[in-house]
């Protein structure tokens, strides 16, 4: 016979207590759940939310919270110095009042500031408090199951004060029941939701029909909205709770408010619905979120597609764009999601006029990239990141006009008045010609006239300027005097602060100097070429990361990319994936040795709203890469150095000895129909013979040298390379 449970007096009966943990920031929307759902003496905590009520609030709370992550049911409060206190107070808990000794369970525990210090110690002990108690009064114990517990045991310590509950929820809440995949980093459907509320435009839906999350991940921010939208249940979809295998279950009135729900759900559903659509550049992101939709019941509502953000468009005169973009937690990112931030920024400005953006992001300083003028800032957590949640509707981000540079000739007795009447006879053929081509940076002079060895390039409002070395033959304090003339008339002729003058000098390096930085703020300042954004650096290395000469080819690329896989070989800084981005590749493969140029090339593509798994970066030797490839591809550039004998490598490479190999490896990546564009910029450059014997080979050099280089046609060299038979016919279509 089991033993009699002590009788206690007849009394009043007492209010349950419960207590809704949650992520920090969403207390204050907790509360207000709570107050709806019929509690009382309502206490806020940090993470959680205490309250008193019958067993029905905590189940509505169960079924209905969309921000709190478990409902906790406190059997026991009580003292606990140390860990006998523990095992003693459990001990006094009539467990199987609550569940029966075939019911696996599991106790988990939390220490807030506690005496007690090891969270685990603390479990076992309330572990065999509950065992010992059972084996005792019934000759069997349950089986502990710490993932798939039948009834979670909850144990919170804070100080020396203690308290045991039954989680309700089992699961955490967040576990909705319809996501079956998931992005990288998903977001939890709890702060999801509390995004959405938080955002305000529940209650603008008339004034903006349109939900647009232009990188949506796994869907979550539109499913959440959709399901508050149709007053629908987050907890409609679990097929399980904690308190289902709780002996004091009341399972008539769990059925009620099911059925209440399934009322509210259908007399809640919008007529019409506004539109939901939802974006990735990541075609799995794009599978999953689809997924969740289906499972979500919402595949009539919500749209997903794959897009890039260079892509997007808006589709209604209003709506809410609501976003939780990268936020760049590694280093190696952090670079490229700030130009992604200004990207979406000057999207918004230029193509959402009358809409509002809602930006969540753990980089509120980066988020300033984006130009906009903020109206709300919240304040929220994702889990131990803190984020904010930014809201606005005006930017203030203007585009900047074309510079136009006004000059001011010198007097004819000014000393290098020779070069300043070149420079005038230049600007008289070039700036007319830029204007008109919408071209804002490119080369002025190149070492036109022997007594000034130096070349000039227009970057927009900056001019930027390398010395050539001079010949031997060439007394250096001369040369020196000289190009401080030349200085000075540019700094006069243009009427030009030094702030936007940059200097360098340029010359053959060899070993690992060709790689050394140069003394410089290394700040990157944003100009424009085609249609596209590129970051150039003025202070730190030779070039830029910007070359002026392959302008040319780079549209030719855009034009060559439509539909096809891209290969960038030795890119540099990507500009060349950018421009095959733009063309319509469906995928990139940028290789560079470099980190530090990789790290460009991905803000460059992002500052162009391209990204994502479709646009790969490989730090490797080209070389190697090659020979362990094997990917195939539509179109290829190869633009290798003139000569490089890096750390990296064993031995040195130089164009004119290894370009034969070099370009065979490449072609083996080349798909059939396919082409490989080839470019060098050495002066003394002859293709193999081999290579017109192996493949069908143009050159076209005279076709990619712009008009601002023609004085020196012998700039860069370049052909188009493709495979024997099919390369020929395919060449007059791209013509």
């Amino acid at each position: 016979m089991l033993p009699h449970h002590p009788t206690a007096k007849k009394r009043k009966k007492q209010p349950l207590r419960f207590t809704a943990t949650c992520g920090s920031g969403l207390e204050p929307l907790v509360a207000e759940e709570i107050a709806s759902f019929g509690g009382d003496a309502i206490t806020t905590l940090p993470g959680a939310v205490v309250w008193t009520g019958n067993l029905e609030t905590g189940y509505r709370a169960c079924l209905w919270s969309r921000f709190a992550s478990r409902i906790l049911l406190e059997l026991v409060r009580f003292d606990a110095p140390d860990p006998d206190a523990l095992y003693t107070h459990a001990g006094t808990v009539l467990w199987d009042d609550h569940f029966t000794w075939k019911t696996t369970f599991a106790v988990h525990t939390t220490l807030v500031n506690a005496a007690l210090t090891h969270s685990q110690y603390a479990t076992l002990r309330v572990k065999d408090a509950i065992v010992d108690q059972f084996r005792k009064r019934f000759g069997n114990r349950p089986d502990v199951d710490p993932l798939h517990a039948g009834i979670r045991i909850q144990l919170h310590v804070q100080g020396t004060g203690a308290s045991l509950s039954l989680d309700l929820s089992g699961d955490s809440l967040h576990r909705r029941g319809y996501r079956s995949g998931t992005g990288e980093a998903p977001l939890k459907e709890t702060l999801a939701a509390a995004i959405v509320q938080l955002s305000g435009w529940l209650h603008r839906t008339d004034d903006e029909p349109v939900l647009l999350d232009p990188m949506c991940g796994s869907g979550t921010l539109l499913i959440e909205a959709a399901l508050m939208l149709s007053d629908s249940a987050p907890g409609l979809l679990r097929k399980t709770f904690g308190f289902m295998a709780w002996n004091k279950h009341d399972p008539h009135l769990w059925e009620r408010l099911v059925r209440e729900a399934l009322d509210r759900e259908n007399q809640g559903i919008p007529a019409p619905w506004p539109q939901f659509i939802g974006y990735d550049a990541d075609p799995k992101a794009v599978a999953a979120a689809r997924k969740n939709v289906i499972a979500a019941g919402l595949r009539d509502v919500i749209v997903i597609k794959q897009r890039q953000l260079a892509r997007l468009e808006s589709p209604a005169p209003a709506g809410l764009l609501l976003t939780n973009p990268p936020y760049g937690e590694r280093l190696s990112d952090k670079e490229a999601v700030k130009y992604l931030y200004r990207c979406l920024g000057r999207t918004f400005r230029d193509r959402f006029g009358g809409w509002t953006l809602g930006f969540f992001t753990a980089n509120p300083d980066l988020a300033e990239m984006t130009g906009m003028e903020w109206q709300q800032r919240h304040r929220l957590f994702n889990g131990p990141l803190k984020c904010q949640l930014l809201v606005g509707r005006e930017s203030r981000m203007t585009e900047k006009p074309d510079h136009r540079w006004a000059l001011t000739p010198l007097p004819a007795d000014s000393p290098g008045a020779d070069f300043a009447n070149r420079l005038l006879k230049n600007c008289a053929a070039l700036l007319p010609w830029a204007q008109k081509e919408g071209i804002t940076c490119f080369r002025l002079y190149d070492a036109d006239m022997p007594e000034y060895n130096l070349a000039i390039d227009l970057y927009e409002e900056w001019i930027h300027v390398q010395e050539y070395a001079p010949p031997a033959s060439i007394d250096p304090d001369k040369a020196e005097q000289r190009f401080g003339i030349a200085l000075q008339v540019l700094r006069s002729l243009f009427d030009v602060p030094r702030s936007r003058l940059f200097i360098k000098t340029r010359q053959k390096q060899k070993g690992a100097k060709q790689y050394q930085k140069k003394p410089g703020t290394g700040v990157l300042h944003e100009v424009r070429e085609g249609g596209a954004r590129f970051l150039v650096n003025f202070t730190e290395y030779l070039d830029t990361g910007l070359f002026l000469d392959h302008r040319l080819t780079r549209q030719r690329l855009q034009r060559l990319a439509q539909g096809k896989t891209f290969l960038n070989l030795f890119a540099y800084t990507g500009s060349a994936t950018v421009y095959a981005a733009m063309g319509g590749a469906t995928a990139t493969t940028t290789v560079d040795v470099s980190p530090t140029y990789l790290t460009r090339a991905r803000a460059n593509l992002a500052i162009n709203g391209f990204g994502g798994p479709l646009h790969q970066t490989v730090e490797a030797d080209c070389l190697e890469w090659l020979k362990h490839s094997q990917e195939r591809f539509g179109l290829i550039f190869v633009d290798p150095p003139t000569f490089s004998n890096a750390r990296h490598r064993k031995q040195t490479f130089d164009i004119q000895k290894d370009h034969p190999a070099l370009l065979r490896l490449a072609m083996q990546r080349l798909v059939k129909g396919g082409i490989l564009v080839f470019s060098t910029n050495s002066r003394s450059f002859k293709l193999d013979e081999s290579m017109e014997r192996s493949y069908a080979v143009r050159e076209i050099s005279t076709e990619t040298v712009p008009f601002d280089f023609q004085r020196n046609r012998r700039i860069h060299r370049c052909w188009e390379i493709g495979h024997r038979q099919e390369h020929a016919s395919s060449f007059q279509e791209q013509l």
